[in-house]
């Protein structure tokens, strides 16, 4: 049971058992497994690849690639990622709701494995198209990973670890970025023996999942709402409560899926033209694109050129960069714990705000450094800031709560449009910031500490504190912003309405 609304949410379930495990393992191989492909060390593999790609290009042709034809074939390989990811995004929803939640999950491992066997044997096959083929397939595995993983966690927690376990994912997300920079150090595996087995690598958690996932129990949420079988649901419920008064929860499923039963499922096509979701909508597009578009991808770009200049060598501006990875794991893992002691606006606009000062900070760094040699060192303080910003609030805190403003039915297709705004966003910085770069250096960061400033004033007026609260309670507040109401259910018509009969979707996802 919770506390009052205005107290601190108790932190540990009732069952020390059932949730944790399935926690752990769905959470690590799934979002560690997605997240392993592009966590490894840039400046090492970079040069590996293009090396690759040189000899690969000799091998058949007797004369090595020129620059005017490098550059494209590169960035085709780089941009192929968040392609599959927006590929991913927009096929997550009907996955979901035919396969289930756990299914999907289950499905999702052979977008892993099979591009982890096929990275393996690049080298040897002597082609590095299965390369960028593997890195497409890698995307879609991480687009349905981003939104499935987080909706079924999501699902199956208690409303007062339901922060906790939101943010839980990105800290195994960030745990399995840094592992990936270790073992992609030149002394490990970045180097071109190695870049291979590196590479491979992305299949272990994959499997793992694929072993031990069946064992663990689908989303009750989507057992009952969604299919009506509140008995499968009620079993789920006490093997992670291990508890028999489950009364009350299954009663506010109950709630929900009365509240929502005359709409049906959503599209997306419906969910965008519904005034009763429209700032739920707007605030998930806000945050996804805050978070891609607030600079983190400009700060890891500037991040080896800070370091130098400081008096770092470029042989080990690798080990400031696992350092780097080392404070991101440590200060995600502080909010997973704050959330649910702090809620979730306090730590967004803290993270918006320590992020949107780094900016600033770091653009008169680079413009006047040259001038005064003892700001680099400000510049390592203000990437480090960036990052233990970042890592508290604008990274990890969306992923909870866009599972806590929608209500199941349109649940499916609020993620496919939340998965294809942070794909899509991802793309564009990737593709577009080298010629922003290029074109005002420095001042970038400018517009990146604006567009901070502007999402956490968004933030501070519109997103509402959810911790604490059901479903159906986030949802009346976001109806009265949305200037809609939503009657009020009496207390005997929840008791005698008994389960609800899922109502057929009519719709596809879109």
């Amino acid at each position: 049971m919770e506390n009052k609304e205005t107290g601190t949410p108790p932190l540990i379930p009732s069952r020390e058992g059932g949730l944790q495990l399935t926690l752990l393992l769905t959470t690590l191989s799934s979002a560690f497994g997605s997240a392993f492909q592009y966590g490894y060390n840039i400046a090492v593999v970079n040069t590996v690849f293009k090396s690759f790609y040189n000899e690969t290009y000799f091998e058949r042709h007797a004369t090595f690639m020129d620059e005017k034809l490098m550059l494209p074939l590169w960035s085709c390989t780089v941009s192929m990622f968040p392609l599959g990811g927006l590929l991913g995004s927009l096929i997550v929803g009907l996955l979901v709701d035919r396969c289930g939640r756990k299914g999907t999950l289950l499905i999702n491992n052979i977008f892993a494995i099979i591009p982890a066997i096929l990275m393996g044997v690049s080298k040897v096959a002597k082609a590095f198209e299965l390369i960028m083929f593997s890195r497409v397939v890698l995307g879609v595995c991480a687009g349905i990973s981003y939104s499935a993983l987080p909706m079924y966690l999501g699902e199956l927690a208690p409303k007062n670890l339901r922060g906790m376990l939101g943010t839980m994912t990105e800290v195994f997300v960030i745990f399995g970025v840094f592992l990936a920079q270790i073992f992609s150090l030149q002394a490990i595996l970045g180097n071109p023996a190695g870049w291979p087995v590196l590479l491979a690598l992305t299949g272990v958690p994959a499997l793992l999942q694929l072993l031990s996932l069946p064992f663990f129990p689908e989303s009750p949420r989507y057992s009952l709402i969604q299919k009506g079988d509140e008995a499968t649901a009620r079993q789920a419920l006490r093997r992670l409560r291990g508890h028999a008064d489950l009364e009350a929860e299954l009663e506010d499923m109950r709630a929900e899926a009365r509240a929502e039963h005359a709409e049906g499922h959503l599209s997306v096509l419906r969910l965008c033209a519904l005034r009763s979701l429209r700032y739920q909508l707007l605030s998930i597009i806000v945050l996804m694109a805050g978070q891609q578009l607030s600079g983190i991808n400009a700060i890891n770009y500037y991040a080896d050129t800070i370091y130098t200049s400081a008096g770092v060598e470029a042989s080990d501006s690798q080990y400031v960069t696992v350092g780097a990875g080392m404070v991101n794991i440590v200060m995600t893992v502080i909010s997973a714990v704050l959330v649910e002691r702090l809620g979730r606006r306090p730590l967004l606009l803290a993270g918006y705000g320590i992020c949107g000062s780094a900016c600033l900070v770091l653009t008169a760094v680079i413009l006047f450094q040259n001038r005064v040699p003892e700001l680099s060192y400000l510049g390592i303080i203000c990437v480090f800031a960036y990052i233990v910003g970042h890592s508290i609030g604008p990274s990890p805190v969306p992923s909870v709560v866009r599972t806590e403003i929608f209500l199941q039915s349109s649940r499916r297709a609020a993620f496919m449009v939340d998965g294809a705004v942070h794909w899509f966003t991802n793309f564009i910085v990737g593709f577009l910031f080298p010629s922003i770069q290029e074109a005002i250096g420095a001042y970038s960061f400018i517009i990146f500490a604006g567009i901070c400033l502007l999402t956490a004033i968004y933030i501070y007026l519109v997103i509402p504190e959810t911790k604490g609260k059901t479903f159906v309670e986030i949802n009346r507040i976001f109806a009265k912003k949305n200037g809609v109401e939503i009657p009020e259910e009496k207390k005997e018509e929840t008791i005698a309405a008994g389960p609800p009969v899922p109502s057929p979707a009519k719709e596809t996802s879109f």
